[in-house]
């Protein structure tokens, strides 16, 4: 599955708390969600609308290996269901 493009922040946010993320803390243009499913893990996303394809590339990386998913099914799991 392709990256989506013109991704929104908040829409990344809701997609990620499907999955057990919860924004805990902003810190000026930056939202962290975090996760305690399976380990503790964080990551911070930019509020700049739209995201980058890079900048996503790179959440959606460290979300999978953290979930201990392929991109292909994290992408799937967020952006189809």
């Amino acid at each position: 599955m392709r990256l989506p493009r013109d991704l929104d922040p908040t829409a990344l946010i809701k997609a990620l708390a499907r999955l057990g993320h919860a924004p805990i803390r902003q810190s000026g243009s930056h939202v962290r969600p975090q996760t305690l499913q399976r380990r503790s893990h964080a990551s911070a996303i930019p509020t700049h609308a739209p995201l980058r394809v890079g900048t996503l590339s790179a959440i959606l990386a460290d979300v999978a290996k953290a979930q201990e998913l392929t991109r292909e099914s994290l992408l799937s799991l967020l952006f189809e269901g």
